[in-house]
Protein backbone atom coordinates (compact mmCIF):
# COMPACT_ATOMS: atom_id res chain seq x y z
CA UNK A 1 0.00 0.00 0.00
CA UNK A 2 1.43 3.12 -1.11
CA UNK A 3 2.75 5.59 1.66
CA UNK A 4 2.20 9.09 -0.72
CA UNK A 5 -0.10 11.60 0.87
CA UNK A 6 -1.81 14.50 -0.80
CA UNK A 7 -2.69 17.56 0.30
CA UNK A 8 -5.48 18.86 -2.06
CA UNK A 9 -6.26 22.16 -1.71
CA UNK A 10 -9.10 24.45 -4.15
CA UNK A 11 -9.57 22.94 -7.07
CA UNK A 12 -7.60 19.89 -6.75
CA UNK A 13 -9.40 19.13 -3.69
CA UNK A 14 -12.52 18.15 -5.61
CA UNK A 15 -11.14 14.64 -6.72
CA UNK A 16 -9.25 11.67 -5.23
CA UNK A 17 -7.65 11.18 -7.93
CA UNK A 18 -6.01 12.74 -10.39
CA UNK A 19 -8.12 14.08 -13.13
CA UNK A 20 -6.89 13.13 -17.29
CA UNK A 21 -6.69 16.88 -18.01
CA UNK A 22 -4.27 17.06 -14.99
CA UNK A 23 -2.64 13.97 -16.80
CA UNK A 24 -2.09 15.65 -19.75
CA UNK A 25 -0.03 18.70 -18.55
CA UNK A 26 1.77 16.05 -16.76
CA UNK A 27 2.45 14.01 -19.44
CA UNK A 28 3.52 17.35 -21.68
CA UNK A 29 5.89 18.15 -18.48
CA UNK A 30 7.78 15.14 -18.94
CA UNK A 31 8.04 15.46 -22.61
CA UNK A 32 9.47 18.85 -22.32
CA UNK A 33 11.88 18.17 -20.06
CA UNK A 34 13.21 14.44 -21.43
CA UNK A 35 13.22 16.21 -25.14
CA UNK A 36 15.44 18.78 -24.11
CA UNK A 37 18.01 16.51 -24.55
CA UNK A 38 17.70 15.64 -27.55
CA UNK A 39 17.75 18.10 -29.41
CA UNK A 40 21.32 18.61 -30.31
CA UNK A 41 21.05 15.07 -32.25
CA UNK A 42 20.02 16.48 -35.33
CA UNK A 43 21.89 19.73 -35.33
CA UNK A 44 25.33 18.22 -34.46
CA UNK A 45 26.59 19.38 -37.97
CA UNK A 46 25.10 22.86 -37.79
CA UNK A 47 26.61 23.10 -34.41
CA UNK A 48 29.69 21.76 -35.54
CA UNK A 49 29.97 24.74 -38.32
CA UNK A 50 28.53 27.62 -36.11
CA UNK A 51 30.65 26.83 -32.81
CA UNK A 52 34.04 25.60 -35.25
CA UNK A 53 34.11 22.51 -33.64
CA UNK A 54 34.76 18.85 -35.02
CA UNK A 55 31.74 16.60 -35.58
CA UNK A 56 32.98 14.45 -32.93
CA UNK A 57 32.94 17.19 -30.47
CA UNK A 58 29.83 18.31 -31.44
CA UNK A 59 28.65 14.44 -30.68
CA UNK A 60 30.05 14.74 -28.03
CA UNK A 61 26.77 16.68 -26.05
CA UNK A 62 24.63 13.82 -26.80
CA UNK A 63 26.40 11.19 -24.77
CA UNK A 64 27.04 13.92 -21.94
CA UNK A 65 23.37 14.81 -21.68
CA UNK A 66 22.40 11.51 -20.79
CA UNK A 67 25.16 11.17 -18.66
CA UNK A 68 24.34 13.69 -16.66
CA UNK A 69 20.64 13.01 -16.78
CA UNK A 70 21.69 9.79 -15.55
CA UNK A 71 23.30 11.16 -12.20
CA UNK A 72 20.96 13.07 -11.70
CA UNK A 73 18.30 10.32 -11.53
CA UNK A 74 20.59 8.56 -8.77
CA UNK A 75 20.96 11.74 -6.89
CA UNK A 76 17.84 13.75 -7.06
CA UNK A 77 15.03 11.71 -8.02
CA UNK A 78 14.76 9.62 -4.60
CA UNK A 79 14.11 13.11 -2.95
CA UNK A 80 10.83 12.35 -4.60
CA UNK A 81 10.52 10.06 -1.68
CA UNK A 82 11.28 12.28 1.05
CA UNK A 83 10.72 15.88 -0.22
CA UNK A 84 7.31 17.47 -1.10
CA UNK A 85 6.64 16.66 -4.60
CA UNK A 86 5.01 19.26 -6.73
CA UNK A 87 7.67 21.80 -5.33
CA UNK A 88 10.21 19.70 -6.22
CA UNK A 89 8.85 18.94 -9.75
CA UNK A 90 8.55 22.83 -10.35
CA UNK A 91 11.69 23.42 -8.68
CA UNK A 92 13.93 21.21 -10.59
CA UNK A 93 11.95 22.71 -14.15
CA UNK A 94 13.16 25.97 -13.20
CA UNK A 95 16.49 25.09 -13.05
CA UNK A 96 16.28 23.22 -16.36
CA UNK A 97 15.29 26.12 -17.84
CA UNK A 98 18.10 27.97 -16.89
CA UNK A 99 20.66 25.65 -18.69
CA UNK A 100 18.40 25.46 -22.04
CA UNK A 101 19.02 29.64 -22.01
CA UNK A 102 23.02 29.41 -21.04
CA UNK A 103 22.40 26.57 -24.68
CA UNK A 104 20.45 28.71 -26.40
CA UNK A 105 22.68 31.52 -25.94
CA UNK A 106 25.92 29.40 -26.01
CA UNK A 107 28.89 31.71 -27.88
CA UNK A 108 31.32 28.89 -27.44
CA UNK A 109 31.74 25.18 -26.82
CA UNK A 110 31.86 25.23 -23.24
CA UNK A 111 29.16 27.78 -23.03
CA UNK A 112 26.98 24.47 -24.45
CA UNK A 113 28.94 21.71 -22.85
CA UNK A 114 27.50 23.84 -19.43
CA UNK A 115 24.14 24.90 -20.48
CA UNK A 116 23.69 20.42 -21.74
CA UNK A 117 25.12 19.17 -18.76
CA UNK A 118 22.69 21.68 -16.67
CA UNK A 119 19.75 20.83 -18.64
CA UNK A 120 20.50 17.03 -18.22
CA UNK A 121 21.46 16.54 -14.38
CA UNK A 122 18.05 18.64 -13.15
CA UNK A 123 15.80 17.46 -16.12
CA UNK A 124 14.91 14.37 -14.43
CA UNK A 125 11.75 16.09 -12.95
CA UNK A 126 10.35 14.08 -15.37
CA UNK A 127 11.23 10.42 -13.74
CA UNK A 128 9.37 12.04 -10.98
CA UNK A 129 5.98 12.83 -12.30
CA UNK A 130 5.91 9.65 -13.60
CA UNK A 131 5.58 7.79 -10.09
CA UNK A 132 3.95 10.57 -8.83
CA UNK A 133 0.83 9.85 -11.87
CA UNK A 134 0.91 6.71 -10.91
CA UNK A 135 0.87 7.17 -6.68
CA UNK A 136 -1.87 9.85 -7.47
CA UNK A 137 -4.24 7.83 -9.85
CA UNK A 138 -7.02 4.80 -9.18
CA UNK A 139 -5.02 2.00 -8.39
CA UNK A 140 -7.13 -0.42 -10.68
CA UNK A 141 -5.50 2.50 -13.76
CA UNK A 142 -2.31 2.99 -12.60
CA UNK A 143 -0.78 1.40 -15.46
CA UNK A 144 -2.87 3.67 -17.81
CA UNK A 145 -2.06 6.91 -16.26
CA UNK A 146 1.81 5.80 -16.55
CA UNK A 147 1.41 4.94 -19.85
CA UNK A 148 -0.48 8.51 -20.66
CA UNK A 149 2.19 10.56 -19.22
CA UNK A 150 5.26 8.23 -20.22
CA UNK A 151 3.17 8.75 -23.80
CA UNK A 152 4.57 13.06 -22.87
CA UNK A 153 7.52 11.82 -22.25
CA UNK A 154 8.27 9.54 -24.95
CA UNK A 155 6.81 12.09 -27.36
CA UNK A 156 9.22 14.40 -25.67
CA UNK A 157 12.15 12.12 -26.55
CA UNK A 158 11.03 10.68 -29.79
CA UNK A 159 9.69 13.82 -32.40
CA UNK A 160 12.63 16.57 -29.82
CA UNK A 161 14.55 16.10 -32.90
CA UNK A 162 11.40 17.35 -35.41
CA UNK A 163 10.90 20.26 -33.36
CA UNK A 164 14.57 20.80 -33.43
CA UNK A 165 15.50 20.03 -36.85
CA UNK A 166 12.44 22.25 -38.04
CA UNK A 167 13.19 25.37 -35.94
CA UNK A 168 16.90 25.12 -36.79
CA UNK A 169 15.31 25.95 -40.57
CA UNK A 170 13.72 29.25 -39.17
CA UNK A 171 16.47 31.25 -37.04
CA UNK A 172 19.06 28.85 -36.32
CA UNK A 173 20.19 25.55 -34.27
CA UNK A 174 19.60 27.54 -30.84
CA UNK A 175 16.10 28.44 -31.43
CA UNK A 176 14.87 25.40 -30.32
CA UNK A 177 16.74 25.99 -26.68
CA UNK A 178 15.68 29.51 -26.34
CA UNK A 179 12.21 28.52 -27.41
CA UNK A 180 11.69 25.58 -24.98
CA UNK A 181 13.24 27.19 -22.02
CA UNK A 182 10.02 29.72 -21.73
CA UNK A 183 7.75 26.96 -22.24
CA UNK A 184 9.34 25.11 -19.33
CA UNK A 185 9.52 28.64 -16.96
CA UNK A 186 5.42 28.57 -18.13
CA UNK A 187 4.93 24.80 -17.69
CA UNK A 188 5.96 24.77 -14.31
CA UNK A 189 4.04 27.71 -13.16
CA UNK A 190 0.86 25.59 -14.35
CA UNK A 191 1.89 22.94 -12.30
CA UNK A 192 2.67 24.63 -9.20
CA UNK A 193 -1.38 25.74 -9.56
CA UNK A 194 -2.61 22.17 -10.56
CA UNK A 195 -0.73 19.68 -8.89
CA UNK A 196 -1.82 18.70 -5.45
CA UNK A 197 0.77 19.00 -2.16
CA UNK A 198 1.90 15.13 -2.23
CA UNK A 199 4.67 13.88 0.18
CA UNK A 200 5.92 10.49 1.46
CA UNK A 201 4.14 9.90 4.83
CA UNK A 202 7.13 8.56 6.63
CA UNK A 203 10.23 10.27 4.79
CA UNK A 204 13.80 8.94 5.84
CA UNK A 205 16.81 10.87 6.06
CA UNK A 206 18.74 11.59 2.56
CA UNK A 207 21.48 9.23 3.48
CA UNK A 208 19.14 6.46 4.38
CA UNK A 209 17.39 7.22 0.69
CA UNK A 210 20.52 6.53 -0.81
CA UNK A 211 21.45 3.08 1.19
CA UNK A 212 17.73 1.92 0.42
CA UNK A 213 18.67 1.85 -3.31
CA UNK A 214 20.81 -0.88 -3.01
CA UNK A 215 18.49 -2.24 -0.79
CA UNK A 216 15.96 -1.94 -2.92
CA UNK A 217 18.16 -4.25 -5.98
CA UNK A 218 19.03 -6.51 -3.42
CA UNK A 219 15.41 -6.98 -1.99
CA UNK A 220 13.71 -7.40 -5.75
CA UNK A 221 15.66 -9.49 -8.46
CA UNK A 222 13.11 -8.39 -11.26
CA UNK A 223 14.33 -4.88 -10.34
CA UNK A 224 17.56 -5.91 -11.21
CA UNK A 225 16.75 -7.38 -14.46
CA UNK A 226 13.95 -5.03 -15.82
CA UNK A 227 16.58 -2.17 -15.08
CA UNK A 228 19.79 -4.03 -16.73
CA UNK A 229 16.46 -5.00 -19.60
CA UNK A 230 15.75 -1.10 -20.43
CA UNK A 231 19.28 0.12 -19.87
CA UNK A 232 20.17 -2.50 -23.13
CA UNK A 233 16.91 -1.66 -25.24
CA UNK A 234 17.67 2.32 -24.52
CA UNK A 235 21.81 1.67 -25.37
CA UNK A 236 20.62 0.01 -28.51
CA UNK A 237 18.28 3.07 -29.59
CA UNK A 238 20.66 5.69 -28.52
CA UNK A 239 23.43 3.59 -30.87
CA UNK A 240 21.11 4.88 -33.45
CA UNK A 241 19.99 7.99 -32.16
CA UNK A 242 23.95 9.33 -31.27
CA UNK A 243 24.64 8.50 -35.69
CA UNK A 244 21.74 8.78 -37.67
CA UNK A 245 22.24 12.57 -38.10
CA UNK A 246 25.85 12.22 -39.19
CA UNK A 247 24.21 9.15 -41.59
CA UNK A 248 21.41 11.59 -42.61
CA UNK A 249 23.42 14.59 -43.46
CA UNK A 250 26.41 12.83 -45.37
CA UNK A 251 27.04 12.21 -48.54
CA UNK A 252 24.78 9.24 -48.76
CA UNK A 253 21.67 11.56 -48.24
CA UNK A 254 22.88 14.87 -47.78
CA UNK A 255 19.67 15.98 -45.76
CA UNK A 256 19.72 19.26 -44.09
CA UNK A 257 18.30 19.53 -40.58
CA UNK A 258 14.93 19.93 -41.01
CA UNK A 259 14.69 16.78 -43.02
CA UNK A 260 16.46 14.92 -40.91
CA UNK A 261 13.92 16.54 -37.70
CA UNK A 262 10.75 15.11 -40.11
CA UNK A 263 12.19 11.73 -40.08
CA UNK A 264 11.17 12.01 -36.21
CA UNK A 265 7.94 11.90 -36.95
CA UNK A 266 8.02 8.74 -36.86
CA UNK A 267 7.90 8.53 -32.92
CA UNK A 268 4.13 9.41 -33.45
CA UNK A 269 4.00 5.42 -33.49
CA UNK A 270 6.14 4.97 -30.37
CA UNK A 271 3.78 7.19 -28.57
CA UNK A 272 0.34 5.50 -29.55
CA UNK A 273 2.77 2.28 -28.20
CA UNK A 274 3.59 3.69 -25.14
CA UNK A 275 -0.28 3.94 -24.40
CA UNK A 276 -1.23 0.50 -25.69
CA UNK A 277 1.28 -0.95 -23.48
CA UNK A 278 0.05 0.37 -20.41
CA UNK A 279 -3.33 -1.17 -21.40
CA UNK A 280 -1.70 -4.64 -21.43
CA UNK A 281 0.25 -4.29 -18.90
CA UNK A 282 -2.90 -3.62 -16.72
CA UNK A 283 -4.14 -6.95 -18.03
CA UNK A 284 -1.10 -8.96 -16.98
CA UNK A 285 -0.04 -9.34 -20.78
CA UNK A 286 3.68 -7.48 -20.06
CA UNK A 287 5.89 -10.33 -20.34
CA UNK A 288 4.06 -11.22 -24.15
CA UNK A 289 4.38 -7.17 -24.70
CA UNK A 290 8.41 -7.36 -23.92
CA UNK A 291 8.61 -10.54 -26.01
CA UNK A 292 7.30 -8.96 -28.84
CA UNK A 293 9.06 -5.55 -28.82
CA UNK A 294 12.45 -7.03 -28.16
CA UNK A 295 11.63 -9.18 -31.97
CA UNK A 296 10.78 -5.96 -33.80
CA UNK A 297 14.18 -4.44 -31.94
CA UNK A 298 16.36 -6.99 -33.51
CA UNK A 299 14.27 -6.40 -37.09
CA UNK A 300 14.90 -3.41 -37.12
CA UNK A 301 18.57 -3.41 -36.92
CA UNK A 302 18.43 -5.80 -39.90
CA UNK A 303 16.24 -3.12 -41.82
CA UNK A 304 18.73 -0.15 -40.69
CA UNK A 305 21.62 -2.31 -41.80
CA UNK A 306 19.85 -2.90 -45.37
CA UNK A 307 19.09 1.28 -45.25
CA UNK A 308 22.59 2.36 -46.02
CA UNK A 309 21.61 4.19 -49.13
CA UNK A 310 18.08 3.06 -49.27
CA UNK A 311 15.60 5.40 -47.55
CA UNK A 312 12.75 2.94 -47.79
CA UNK A 313 14.12 0.93 -45.73
CA UNK A 314 15.85 2.90 -43.59
CA UNK A 315 12.26 4.50 -42.35
CA UNK A 316 10.76 1.11 -42.10
CA UNK A 317 13.67 -0.09 -39.40
CA UNK A 318 13.52 3.40 -37.76
CA UNK A 319 9.54 2.92 -37.75
CA UNK A 320 10.04 -0.54 -35.88
CA UNK A 321 12.86 0.79 -33.19
CA UNK A 322 10.19 3.76 -32.33
CA UNK A 323 7.99 1.22 -31.33
CA UNK A 324 9.48 -1.39 -29.58
CA UNK A 325 11.74 1.17 -27.52
CA UNK A 326 8.31 2.45 -25.31
CA UNK A 327 6.59 -0.77 -25.76
CA UNK A 328 9.58 -2.38 -23.59
CA UNK A 329 9.95 0.44 -21.22
CA UNK A 330 6.16 1.33 -20.27
CA UNK A 331 5.97 -2.61 -19.68
CA UNK A 332 9.45 -2.58 -17.36
CA UNK A 333 7.74 0.33 -15.51
CA UNK A 334 4.31 -1.72 -14.64
CA UNK A 335 6.64 -3.89 -13.25
CA UNK A 336 8.70 -2.29 -11.15
CA UNK A 337 5.91 -0.18 -9.82
CA UNK A 338 4.40 -2.99 -7.79
CA UNK A 339 7.64 -4.25 -6.22
CA UNK A 340 7.30 -1.70 -3.50
CA UNK A 341 4.24 0.92 -3.72
CA UNK A 342 5.81 2.79 -0.85
CA UNK A 343 8.88 3.58 -2.66
CA UNK A 344 7.99 4.41 -6.24
CA UNK A 345 10.48 7.56 -6.51
CA UNK A 346 13.74 5.30 -5.68
CA UNK A 347 12.15 2.36 -7.46
CA UNK A 348 12.19 4.79 -10.61
CA UNK A 349 15.48 5.92 -9.82
CA UNK A 350 17.12 2.32 -9.67
CA UNK A 351 16.16 1.60 -12.99
CA UNK A 352 16.15 4.88 -14.98
CA UNK A 353 19.83 5.14 -13.54
CA UNK A 354 20.49 1.97 -15.41
CA UNK A 355 18.27 3.05 -18.10
CA UNK A 356 20.12 5.91 -19.09
CA UNK A 357 23.37 4.48 -17.87
CA UNK A 358 22.59 2.07 -20.92
CA UNK A 359 21.83 5.07 -23.38
CA UNK A 360 25.16 7.10 -22.25
CA UNK A 361 27.09 3.74 -23.00
CA UNK A 362 25.28 3.13 -26.61
CA UNK A 363 25.62 7.01 -27.73
CA UNK A 364 29.36 6.59 -26.82
CA UNK A 365 29.86 3.11 -28.64
CA UNK A 366 27.84 4.43 -31.80
CA UNK A 367 29.89 7.22 -32.12
CA UNK A 368 32.74 5.02 -31.65
CA UNK A 369 31.78 2.44 -34.19
CA UNK A 370 30.92 5.31 -36.81
CA UNK A 371 34.49 6.68 -36.52
CA UNK A 372 36.19 3.39 -36.96
CA UNK A 373 33.83 1.26 -38.90
CA UNK A 374 31.59 3.22 -40.57
CA UNK A 375 27.11 2.14 -40.57
CA UNK A 376 28.40 -1.53 -40.80
CA UNK A 377 29.93 -1.45 -37.71
CA UNK A 378 27.12 0.72 -36.02
CA UNK A 379 24.28 -1.87 -36.47
CA UNK A 380 26.60 -4.35 -35.48
CA UNK A 381 26.97 -2.68 -32.08
CA UNK A 382 23.32 -1.84 -31.97
CA UNK A 383 22.40 -5.20 -32.85
CA UNK A 384 24.67 -6.51 -29.86
CA UNK A 385 22.87 -4.64 -27.57
CA UNK A 386 19.41 -5.69 -28.81
CA UNK A 387 20.88 -9.64 -28.21
CA UNK A 388 21.93 -9.42 -24.94
CA UNK A 389 18.33 -7.68 -23.85
CA UNK A 390 16.98 -10.93 -25.00
CA UNK A 391 19.38 -13.41 -22.98
CA UNK A 392 18.32 -10.78 -19.80
CA UNK A 393 14.52 -11.35 -20.61
CA UNK A 394 14.73 -15.14 -20.27
CA UNK A 395 16.62 -14.30 -17.06
CA UNK A 396 13.33 -12.53 -16.04
CA UNK A 397 10.92 -14.90 -17.54
CA UNK A 398 12.60 -17.73 -15.31
CA UNK A 399 12.21 -15.39 -12.05
CA UNK A 400 8.64 -14.91 -12.59
CA UNK A 401 8.39 -18.72 -13.05
CA UNK A 402 10.32 -19.69 -9.84
CA UNK A 403 8.48 -16.67 -8.00
CA UNK A 404 4.73 -18.23 -9.22
CA UNK A 405 5.75 -21.50 -7.99
CA UNK A 406 3.88 -22.96 -5.02
CA UNK A 407 7.30 -23.34 -3.28
CA UNK A 408 8.97 -20.14 -4.35
CA UNK A 409 9.58 -17.60 -1.19
CA UNK A 410 7.81 -14.54 -1.42
CA UNK A 411 10.45 -11.41 -0.89
CA UNK A 412 8.15 -8.43 0.77
CA UNK A 413 7.86 -4.92 -0.43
Amino acid sequence: MTQLRSETTGANAASQYLSTGVLLMMAAATGLCAGANYFNQPLLNSIALALGISEGLAALTVTLSQVAYAVGLLFLVPLGDKLEQRGLVVGLMLTAALGLLLSGYAENFSMLLVGTLITGFFSVAAQILVPMAANLSDPARSGRAVGLVMSGLLAGILLARTAAGLLSEVDGWSTVYRLTAVLMLLLAGALWLVLPRARNAHPASYAATLRSLVQLLIAHPRLRSRAVLGGLVFGSVSVLFSTMALLLSGPGYGLSDSQIGLVGLLGIAGVMTANLAGRLADRGRGQVVSSGALGLLLLSWLGLYLGDGNLYWFLLALLLLDVALPAVHVSNQSVIYQLAPQARARVNAVYMTAYFTGAASGSALGALAWSHGGWVATCAVGAAFGILACLVLLHDQRLVRRQSAPSARVIPA
